[in-house]
């Protein structure tokens, strides 16, 4: 279900509809905090505008894909893990 901003009912929705609004949703957020570079010139391709915790239930095998995707692939900084804490 989703209900839309300043909306008082719930609207069914498929599941293609919510993946691509979370996709767009999440490019938007990188596209708009991503750094390349810091003003003295060093290179960090990163964005501390998308955050990622996982749950303790999560295995090894899990967190290190969650790792790679988020770091790696997105440049997300802010990756934390309950089991850690």
């Amino acid at each position: 279900l989703y209900r839309a901003p300043y909306s008082d009912h719930w609207e069914k929705k498929s599941l293609d509809w919510a993946m691509e609004q979370i996709a767009q949703r999440l490019k938007q957020a990188r596209d708009e905090t991503f750094v390349e570079r810091l003003p003295d010139g060093r290179e960090v391709n990163h964005t501390l505008g998308i955050a990622s915790l996982g749950g303790a239930t999560l295995d090894v095998e899990e967190n290190y894909l969650m790792k790679k995707l988020f770091s790696g692939g997105l440049g997300v900084v802010s990756i934390e893990n309950q089991a850690r804490i």
